[in-house]
């Protein structure tokens, strides 16, 4: 068809008009597919705020992450992508690291951000490979800056922001840019993925910008982590105020052992894992010495610690919770993370780059009574993300999947249960449809323990954000070198998984979620 020659379909044959709309077809297919980028020309696509460092396709099995693949490449079985990586600056002070993977083929048409851990500082690879694997266009970020410490912060409150929240943000504009170019259409649907660190970052996301994701999964997440960060430090100096106070690692098991054997069959079985510790009240008065402290029991001031490790955290003097949360029956293997000699590294940082703002600043210094509190102000709340109204999110359909180990050592499993509470309450009857919380029993944090603690997050979150179907029990199982050695249902909270009374208590099937 020359340009410029009209041609009139009623002239044409019925042959010919059928011809002419395949050719117009095929042309308008070409046409978007035409407005495809090449992977190695997005380094020239213009930004705001940002700029591209790179772009350039990697071989399948070819990716290998900064300073070598080490004893395993963990990455071999990596489909070839399309690895863009940027630098974000929408602050003066800002230096945000964002990497963009595009599969080469097989794009599901989706967009998955991932999360962070502690205090972020690297690109989360992991889950990157993990997104383009199942097909998605995967974004990580290190949030700015470099080393899992608080260092960066001091002096920095731009770059504290940017870990808070405004990285991701950036990131998945941005990087929802970038997709829309290289494959010529954006991503029919676009979620994020985190836990700890990256559960709160998940939060943050559903609180402040409702429309960067349709799905947010939010695991084990830190929103009061300053907070948290001060309360982690008390408790530590008061099971270590002196040495009798001390619990000595090699008294974790006894303890643990102790817990089950009271607490374990509550939920008909014995099988190693409390289901609902909520339920589990024990005396560790039980275990005190009768002569001397042996490796059998506690001695009275090791009770006493035993219970500040599971209470909430008060003022001595007046009693005031200063900090909700606490360790659950069932963690006791993991207790040297908070009350072992020294605090958790990530609650120093901290409190000396944030709170008081000095890198010489001795912990055994802080005053519980005032410093917590001090804690929970000292970064004018930017990293404080538990602004319960979620309204705006579910409004447009966002969903919220949340879940949390029991057995969590390091961010206390109440979080979860007090921030799903806050939500429930404050949104009423609309977030009936829109949050969900798994508690898994025998988790560890984010991961691990002796529970059931694999499940597919992401199909799940899928299929309530695109079929409208919100899990009534996920199907998890714990692995023994990769094979799964027992399934169980996990179950809405506040439901709980109960045995029926017939059948093996390693098949979920034997189970059903109730009250």
């Amino acid at each position: 068809m020359k340009q410029g020659v009209p041609v009139h379909p009623v002239w044409l044959p019925r042959a010919g008009v059928a011809a002419a709309v395949l050719g117009l077809t095929i042309l308008f297919a070409t046409t978007l597919a035409g407005a495809a980028t090449a992977c190695e020309k997005l380094g020239n696509i213009a930004l705001p705020n940002a700029s591209i460092d790179s772009a350039q396709l990697v071989p399948a099995g070819g990716f290998v992450q900064a300073g070598g693949r080490g004893a395993a490449n963990t990455f071999a079985n990596l489909p070839a992508f399309c690895r863009v990586t940027a630098t974000l600056t929408p602050s003066s002070d800002s230096d945000i690291k964002t990497e963009i993977w595009l599969p080469a083929t097989g794009w599901n048409g989706k967009f998955l951000a991932v999360g962070n851990g502690g205090w972020a500082g690297t690109i989360p690879y992991p889950g990157l490979a993990s997104a383009v694997m199942a097909g998605y266009a995967g974004a990580g970020t290190d949030t700015g800056h470099t080393g899992n410490n608080a260092d960066f912060a001091l002096g920095h409150p731009g770059k504290l922001i940017d870990l808070a929240y405004r990285s991701i943000h950036e990131m998945t504009v941005q990087a929802k840019t970038i997709v829309n170019a290289h494959y010529g259409t954006p991503p029919k649907f676009s979620y994020y993925n985190g836990c700890s660190q990256g559960g709160r970052q998940g939060l943050a996301a559903a609180q402040k910008y409702p429309e960067d994701f349709n799905g947010v999964i939010a695991g084990a997440a830190s929103w009061n982590q300053m907070r948290a960060h001060g309360a982690r430090v008390a408790l530590n100096l008061i099971v270590n105020k002196d040495a009798d106070s001390v619990i000595p690692a090699s008294k974790y098991r006894m303890i643990h052992e102790a817990v089950l054997n009271a607490c374990d069959a509550v939920d008909g079985i014995k099988d190693g894992v409390i289901e609902n510790p909520v339920m589990c009240k024990f005396d560790y008065a039980q275990l005190a010495c009768k002569a001397g402290d042996v490796p059998n029991c506690l001695t009275s001031r090791q009770i006493e610690s035993a219970n500040a490790m599971t209470s909430p955290l008060r003022d001595p003097k007046t009693g005031r919770i200063l900090f909700e949360g606490h360790l659950m029956p069932g963690s006791e293997l993991g207790w040297a993370t908070l009350g072992g000699p020294e605090p958790l590294g990530l609650a120093v940082s901290g409190l000396r780059n944030v709170v008081f703002q000095n890198r010489s600043w001795d912990y055994h210094k802080m005053n519980i009574l005032s410093d917590v509190d001090r804690a929970d102000e000292s970064d004018n709340r930017v990293m404080y993300s538990g602004d319960p109204n979620l309204k705006p999110f579910f409004e447009r359909g966002g969903k919220l999947l949340m879940y949390h180990g029991w057995n969590d050592q390091q961010v206390n499993p109440l979080n979860s249960v007090m921030y799903y509470g806050n939500v429930v309450n404050t949104v009423g009857k609309k977030a009936a449809n829109s949050i969900a919380l798994f508690m898994v029993p025998g988790m560890n944090h984010c991961s691990g323990g002796p529970g059931t603690d694999s499940f597919d997050k992401l199909k799940i979150l899928e299929e309530w954000v695109e079929q409208g179907k919100k899990p009534t029990q996920i199907l998890a199982s714990h692995l023994n070198n990769g094979q799964a050695d027992k399934t169980r249902p996990l179950c809405p909270y506040p439901q709980v998984a109960k045995y029926k009374g017939s059948g093996s208590t390693n098949d979920a099937s034997s189970f059903a979620c109730g009250y």
